[in-house]
């Protein structure tokens, strides 16, 4: 075939290259090696001196027959190419008798050590194979063998022959037990690396999988199964067909189970991995439907995992930071400072998970979305209640985290028409011109503590409904909810490598800004961290956002509602422990505090103050010790100041928990725009109260601090609320009501120093902020041949 041809097929296929599914990203170097190599020579080293020219699109199609990959060339295209022989070979690869080729598996880069053992596996069984580890050495280099497995050895005795022409055949057939084909996966720059070292084999392909011992393995699950029954009495037949219950499929027999009976005995059960699961956690008494947990949950703390590639996997660093349950100090968990190394191949993942996932569908990703919200009711119990022994806030406080961020995800179900572009036809004689809205690549996001699941919903939700893939970093302090909502991601379709989680603090940070292939970051914290991870990765070109520092205001005005004001006015400053960006810190009387304040700390004596676990809970304990002094201390620099400390909460004890971070609810007047504790963040219990002459020196007073995330104001005056409205300078504007999260579709704004960035979180905003534009403008014409005859050609 000449050259000509082949640049032919490679014109023919170029529309299907990018709908490759990226789990098999390596077969896709193995596509462009076959189309783009032209001399038999280099093909030819590469494949083993077996390997005919024609097997280039043969085992493309082949391939993609049997893994269901989308754009599978039709025949429609086969009178575009010009050899008969090549129309011969794809009508052969889709559907003809054409035997199987026992091609080497395509050379390829991987995340970890089992995912390259897995693809050569799977790779292998569709050329009628099967590979074994040969030999490994677990953290730097794995080689596999084909596995002969005795099915080849012929041992049954044939009809009329002798005993000595057995002995011949058996020893005939043992020679040629070891197959030459050998493939190596080594380590480095953080990925495994695959290269066939012989490609060839010294026997026939399997006609039937099913005959292969490997076929009769049993999975970790149904070993757990077995063990378990066995305990309970049941004999092997018994086992095996409550086994074929639930997998119909098991060609395993009788024989089987009883040589995993006799290795469970002897301690050596011969499942790859089963000796890393947790021995203490094993499956129920007779419950057999149990899905068994991964080793990372089965540890005594639990160790949070890396989510790289589709895979929940352990760190391999040594540094971790505890989690402590607020209420109690006991360890609820422990996060890695996930490694440079696995950084980056979570940032491969994403990479290589991108080209198909931006191909997907708009309304299949929106189904997905659907099948997630569903999944995130079902288990709304264990997030909140995780979120609650990690974080403190009381359990009410965290079913609305999880509801505000299932909004999120309802909202993503219909992105369709926010993503929609513009179309302006004829610009020009013959001319259209269309703009499309595409998604970004490899996006990033770095979560505070404060919400535990509606931040990182607010963040990767939005960013892979537009086409991204993501990776996450959820806060140290508490990062469960973040590590179930993502494994509810994965189960309800999300692809593998499109969703990865890491860990850790600020060399985390660095490697995300730093990262060429990160394109946009979302970040909500303190205003220092926010400052740096702006001017760090806007310098290296990428698009942000960041929410960073606030002190929310409410202006009390002297008509305002007393019930429904003071109502308000406790549930935002003291809900959630006063740990939220929307919690009210200042509240400014207009015409003085006499008549309000008896009142207020009346309304705030009520609260309970408890574990959040508790029934009937107001206030929780704050997320650490540290944040506790650092509440109490400018507490105490508001009082030497001169303030009035109308409520104090610093020295709360709670009954049963008296080591957790509580603190009351906690009431300071008279306090001026010159103290330390209105100029800094407190981020708990505390209100503090102000007093001015009239409206316009209480806009004043908002306006000149230094963050401006959100203001209310209570009044019954639309005067006073329309001039409140004008003249107030932050992002969210409240007016009878305290500053609440927004929904999804309007903008969650703030302004000056509590938001750098040009594009808000939530609403048109968030689907910009994970899109770009493309404008494209076409010209159609019909333009002869050299026959004379019209073609319609493109300019």
């Amino acid at each position: 075939m000449s050259n000509a041809q082949w640049l032919l097929v490679d014109a023919s296929f170029s529309v299907w290259q990018v709908n490759l599914r990226t789990s098999s990203s390596s077969f896709f170097y193995f596509f462009y090696f076959l189309v783009t190599e032209k001399t038999p020579e280099r093909r030819s080293n590469y494949f083993g001196k077996q390997v005919l020219e024609r097997h280039r699109v043969v085992a493309i199609c082949r391939r993609t027959k049997r893994s269901g990959f989308p754009g599978l060339p039709s025949p429609s295209i086969l009178p575009v190419l010009s050899s008969s022989n090549m129309r011969m070979d794809l009508e052969s690869c889709m559907g003809l008798n054409d035997p199987r080729q026992m091609l080497p598996p395509p050379p390829g880069s991987f995340v970890d050590r089992d995912e390259l053992i897995q693809h050569v596996g799977d790779f292998a069984v569709s050329q009628g194979y099967v590979v074994t580890i040969k030999q490994s050495k677990r953290d730097r280099v794995v080689i596999l063998g084909c596995d002969r497995g005795g099915v080849y050895r012929n041992r049954q005795k044939q009809v009329d022959e002798s005993c000595s022409e057995q002995n011949k055949r058996r020893k005939a057939g043992s020679r040629l037990t070891n197959c030459p084909f050998e493939a190596v996966g080594k380590k480095g720059d953080g990925l495994w690396v695959l290269t066939v070292k012989n490609g060839t084999h010294n026997h026939e392909p399997l006609k039937d999988i099913s005959e292969h011992p490997s076929a009769r393995r049993f999975n970790e699950r149904e070993v757990l199964m077995i063990k378990e029954m066995t305990e309970s009495g049941l004999k092997p037949r018994q086992i095996l067909k409550r086994l074929r219950q639930s997998n119909p499929d098991l060609l395993s027999t009788p024989k089987h189970v009883y040589n995993v009976k006799a290795k469970l005995r002897q301690g050596n059960t011969g499942v790859r991995n089963f000796k890393s699961l947790s021995p203490q956690k094993s499956l129920g008494r007779n419950d057999y439907s149990v899905v068994i947990e991964p080793s990372w949950r089965q540890r005594n703390p639990p160790r949070v995992p890396n989510l790289i590639g589709g895979r929940f996997v352990d760190s391999q660093s040594y540094a971790s930071i505890d989690v402590l349950n607020p209420a109690t100090q006991q360890v609820a968990s422990q996060v890695p400072l996930t490694t440079n190394e696995e950084f980056k191949a979570a940032v491969f993942s994403a990479k290589r998970a991108f080209p198909l996932w931006r191909c997907t569908p708009i309304t299949t990703r929106q189904r997905i979305m659907f099948k997630f919200q569903e999944l995130i009711r079902r288990d709304i119990d264990k997030i909140a209640m995780t979120i609650t022994s990690e974080h403190g806030k009381a359990l009410k406080d965290a079913y609305d985290d999880v509801s505000h961020g299932l909004e999120v995800v309802e909202h993503a179900c219909g992105l369709a028409t926010l993503q929609m572009g513009d179309f302006i036809s004829n610009v020009s004689n013959g001319i259209d011109s269309y703009s499309i809205r595409e998604p970004l690549g490899v996006c990033a996001g770095i979560c505070p503590f404060d919400f535990p699941a509606m931040i990182p919903l607010w963040m990767f939700t939005t960013a892979v409904t537009c086409g991204n893939s993501f990776i996450l970093k959820p806060s140290e302090m508490d990062p469960g909810a973040s590590v179930m909502l993502a494994e509810l991601a994965m189960e309800a379709g999300l692809p593998s490598g499109v969703l990865n989680i890491v860990h850790g603090t600020n060399e985390t940070f660095d490697a995300i800004c730093d990262d060429d292939d990160i394109k946009a970051i979302s970040f909500v914290g303190t205003k220092a961290a926010g400052a740096y991870i702006y001017s760090r990765a806007s310098a290296k070109g990428k698009r942000i956002q960041s929410n960073v520092g606030v002190k929310n205001h409410a202006i009390v005005m002297p008509d305002a509602s007393m019930d429904a004001t003071l109502n308000a006015l406790v549930a935002a400053g003291f809900g959630a422990a006063g740990q939220r960006c929307t919690a009210l810190t200042t509240v400014v009387f207009v015409g003085g505090i006499h008549l309000w304040e008896d009142k207020l700390v009346e309304r705030a004596k009520a609260l309970k103050v408890d574990a959040g676990s508790q029934a009937d809970v107001d206030i929780g304990p704050v997320i650490s010790k540290q944040v506790k002094e650092q509440i109490c201390r400018l507490i105490q620099t508001g009082v030497e100041s001169g303030a009035k400390l109308v409520l104090d909460g610093r020295n709360i004890l709670v009954p049963g928990f008296e080591h957790g971070n509580f603190i009351g609810p906690s009431i300071l007047s008279d306090v001026t725009a010159e103290m330390e504790c209105y100029k800094e963040e407190i981020f708990g219990p505390v209100l503090l109260c102000m007093e001015v002459d009239n409206i316009e020196d209480a806009i004043n007073i908002v306006n000149k601090n230094k963050y401006g995330n959100g203001a209310s104001i209570f009044t019954k005056s639309g005067l006073a609320a329309r001039k409140f409205q004008t003249e107030i300078e932050v992002g969210q504007v409240g007016i009878n009501v305290p500053i609440s999260v927004p929904l999804p579709y309007s903008l969650f704004t703030s302004s000056r120093p509590s938001f750098a960035g040009d594009l808000n979180f939530d609403g048109k905003a968030g689907i910009q902020f994970y899109t770009q534009m493309k404008t494209v403008t076409q010209q159609w014409k019909d333009l002869p041949d050299s026959d004379g005859q019209a073609l319609l050609m493109s300019t």
